[in-house]
């Protein structure tokens, strides 16, 4: 086959942007609609937040001083489009920091399905679009203030359209792969040039492109990508606050970061972290492919073991020669990236975005096949859906009507857990609340009576997809506003409502040092610590940890402390009771 040629017949126009239409509609309802109403409840998001803040507040674009004495850890394009969406609103909100990724992840989703349909079967297209989109690692990553998202989007966007570059010969000029690439780049670093044109040239190369051709174009490519990022450097390096100390830091988080020489520890997990973060990952689906898997029939081959050892490699290579140009691009970007991400220590789930719309590509082609060959197994998953979105609603209920037993909690986080039930038991109930926590329930019973039909597998599809607006319109704002520090952030600003709040911590790295990040971002970014103070204060308040208070008087003898305000929360930063003291100079 050509290598220009479409393997298969495209969608006309106007079906192609009704079905685009629709998908972008289900992404803003899924991950736009109720963006802002959880309150950050984890440090990441407010540490992003707050640099964004900054940026404002301080009318510096390009290396802002946050929480203190802090500079970011990563590159600023996030912070920038936090910035600039939040000046249509007047300040920043949990919904202004969280747009990016919520925007990115639509666009990513959007092409994954454009990309597919223009090249495979168009209900293979929408159905990896929506695995894409519904499943669990992406879905939360699309609602957090982070750098991942937003990376991964402009990872996976640049590969299609190096894909389209491959289809034109490798003529002309990938503009939109430049566009995305710098993007990456100028998002998290060098990583979001190296991972998509590494990718790349195995796929040229496996598609019979000459090595040299292929490096050349692709070191043009990556080094044209990197000038906006290295401006950047060199604008940052400028700043006051840059110099040596931002040479350090870049050199910690890009080069130390992957050879596993960090100074200090950092999601250092195994390699096979990645195999299980992939599995929880795309829940609920990876159920519904182990379902699938039970239904295989597993043939045995009458070649000889040492022979087929001996043969593999290069049996392997010509089946992937022989596999269509997609396919081939489906399978290759997603083992490239999982491989990279498996040499360094530092591992996290959110490190392998990037694959995750090439697995849901290979998940909807064997869905579809499941669909045709084996219902029984879409059924079964079908049936367990449907039973855990009962669950959820029956367990609702039971927590509202008070019958759940504070005897079921015990253990260290006993109280968080039992305000957890307590939250979800006493907030007020709106129609919108109500709708949110039946539609599960109601997507199920649809579901249970499409079992046998074909239409059973996006059926599964919708329990999902309503499971998820459940939780993000109504659980998780209700429980994890009992995580929030807001509500202490609050109760601090009320007792000091103006002017500069100090704080202390025994846990400091000077590397990665330990903020209330979340106290700070709900406060404006009044907090600093009191080491990094130009001057020793006189007088005034300060932010401590439970334990942190007794150290600060042994460290700072020439102060009297008092305690103002003892929240009783483990702070969702540290994990630490957050308190507020009084200090002043001995008479």
């Amino acid at each position: 086959m050509n290598r220009t040629t479409i393997e298969s017949s495209p969608l006309t126009t106007k079906a192609l942007g009704r079905t685009t239409a629709l998908l972008t509609a289900l992404c803003l309802i899924s991950v736009v609609l109720f963006l802002g109403l959880t309150p950050f409840n984890t440090r990441g998001e407010p540490r992003e937040a707050i640099v964004a803040y900054s940026m404002l507040q301080d009318s510096n674009w390009i290396l802002p001083v946050n929480n203190g004495d802090e500079i970011a850890f990563k590159p600023p394009l996030l912070h920038w489009l936090v910035a600039l969406l939040s000046t249509l609103s007047g300040h920043i909100t949990e919904f202004t920091a969280r747009l990016p990724s919520a925007l990115a992840t639509t666009a990513m989703v959007v092409a994954t399905f454009r990309f597919f349909a223009h090249r495979r079967d168009e209900s293979v297209a929408l159905l990896a679009a929506l695995l894409t989109l519904t499943n669990f690692e992406v879905h939360r990553a699309a609602m957090t203030c982070r750098v991942d998202m937003l990376l991964s989007a402009l990872i996976v966007m640049g590969l299609y359209d190096l894909y389209r570059w491959y289809e034109r010969g490798l003529h002309g000029t990938p503009w939109a792969a430049w566009l995305c690439l710098a993007g990456a780049a100028l998002t998290k670093g060098p990583v979001g040039i190296v991972l998509p044109c590494g990718a790349a040239a195995v796929f040229y190369w496996l598609r019979g492109q000459g090595f040299w051709s292929v490096c050349w174009r692709l070191a043009l490519l990556a080094i044209a990508s990197l000038i906006p990022l290295l401006l950047w450097y060199w604008a940052a390096y400028l700043e006051p606050h840059g110099g040596e100390r931002f040479l350090r830091l870049i050199y910690e988080e890009n080069i130390l970061r992957f050879t596993g020489q960090m100074s200090y520890a950092s999601h250092i997990n195994p390699w096979y972290y990645n195999v299980t973060s992939v599995l929880a990952g795309f829940l609920p689906y990876s159920l519904l492919a182990l379902f699938g898997t039970c239904c295989l029939r597993w043939h045995r081959t009458t070649r000889k073991f040492s022979d087929g050892v001996r043969t593999l490699p290069s049996r392997a290579l010509e089946g992937l020669r022989n596999l269509p140009p997609t396919k081939l691009f489906a399978f290759v970007c997603p083992v490239i990236i999982f491989v990279f991400y498996c040499i360094p220590a530092s591992k996290r789930s959110v490190y392998l975005l990037p694959l995750y719309p090439f697995v849901a590509y290979w998940l909807a082609e064997f869905f579809v096949w499941l669909s045709r060959r084996h219902r029984c197994a879409i059924s079964a998953f079908g049936w367990t859906m449907a039973v855990l979105a009962f669950i959820l609603t029956v367990a609702f209920i039971v927590v509202r009507l008070d019958g759940v037993p504070t005897s079921l909690f015990s253990g260290k986080h006993a109280d968080e857990n039992l305000a957890f039930v307590h939250a979800l038991r006493d907030i007020p109930l709106t129609w919108v609340a109500v709708i949110l926590v039946l539609l599960p329930a109601a997507a199920g019973a649809w579901c249970l009576r499409q079992v046998k039909r074909p239409v059973a597998l996006w059926g599964t599809v919708g329990i999902v997809f309503c499971v998820h607006l459940a939780l993000s319109g109504f659980y998780l704002p209700t429980v994890l506003s009992v995580k929030s520090d807001r509500a202490v952030a609050e109760r601090i600003a009320a007792i000091v409502p103006e002017g500069r709040i100090y704080s202390y911590r025994t846990d400091v790295l000077e590397a990665n040092r330990m903020h209330p990040f979340t106290i700070n971002f709900y406060l404006g970014d009044r907090i600093i610590p009191i080491d990094k103070a130009s001057e020793a204060p006189q007088s005034g308040y300060l932010v401590a940890g439970n334990d942190d208070v007794e150290t600060f008087r042994k460290v700072y003898p020439q102060y009297a402390v008092s305690l103002v305000y003892d929240s009783q929360h483990r702070s969702c930063d540290d994990h630490k009771t957050t308190r507020l003291y009084r200090f002043a100079l001995h008479p």
